[in-house]
């Protein structure tokens, strides 16, 4: 603090004097004193903290516009979801001789970013299988089937010796799109039977609560992948058949004995 004091100054009346002069009138201040604040210099370590902030603040902002330029200039563009039409002809070694070769239509949505797939297959042309709605979640490990004529829902371990992952499975599409057409293939069945009804809905997660929300979901174990099963055994099952592959699944979901 800085202090400035004003000093009295006193000025003397003097006696009138006869020769005219002028009248000196003398006048005092009392002594005060005018305290001023002063200013508190800015410290060095503030000015420091905030050129280091706006430093990083404008590198994160570099760094993001980088990786943003270099994902969509530099890269191949794959998108993050993919929706196809599909459709395949393939032969059922047991109908053959009287239905020839059969052609299998399906929708297909990959999702690279989620890491899952979603195929829906319509009603058949020549029946035999029922319409459905199938997600292969590989994040989860799980496939659901919501068998659509029955309104039910069915959840198994996923398969990755049938299914292709996400990625694989664009390509193949996306080859076969653009002309590479796959030879007639075959037929694969796989049977399942149903464990039990499953009561958690939530830690199936997101994408198959989604498809099975309201309806009754059950567990399934599989029992055997073969090339064809000539014989069903006495249990009531019925089919789905779908195209995750290079071959035609059929999957038998049978109720239990």
């Amino acid at each position: 603090m800085v202090k400035i004091s004003f000093q009295p100054v006193s000025v003397q009346k003097p006696e009138k004097q006869n020769d005219g002069d002028k009248e000196e009138i003398v006048m005092s201040y009392p002594q005060d004193e005018l305290v001023l604040p002063l200013r508190p210099k800015k410290s060095p370590v503030s000015g420091i903290c905030c050129l280091t902030l706006g430093l990083v603040i404008f590198m994160s902002g570099l760094i993001m516009v980088s990786v943003y330029v270099y994902r969509y200039y530099f890269t191949p563009q794959i998108p993050e979801d993919s929706l196809f039409h599909c459709r395949v002809m393939y032969e059922d070694s047991v109908y053959a001789p009287l239905l020839g070769r059969q052609e299998l239509q399906e929708n297909v949505g990959i999702y690279l970013e989620d890491n899952y797939e979603q195929i829906s297959v319509p009603v058949p042309e020549f029946g035999g299988s029922d319409p459905a709605d199938i997600i292969h979640d590989f994040h989860r490990g799980l496939t659901a089937y919501h068998d659509i004529a029955l309104d039910k829902c069915y959840v198994i371990e996923l398969n990755t010796t049938i299914v292709m992952p996400p990625r694989n499975l664009w390509e193949l599409l996306v080859n076969v799109k653009r002309g590479m057409y796959l030879p007639q293939t075959y037929l694969v069945q796989e049977e399942m039977m149903v464990t039990g009804r499953v009561k958690n809905m939530r830690q199936l997660g997101p994408f198959i609560h989604r498809l099975c929300y309201g309806k009754e979901t059950y567990r399934l174990r599989r029992r055997s992948a073969r090339r064809r099963i000539d014989k069903r055994e006495a249990r009531k099952c019925h089919s789905i058949r779908h195209f995750e592959n290079t071959f035609v699944v059929e999957t038998l979901i049978c109720d239990r004995a």
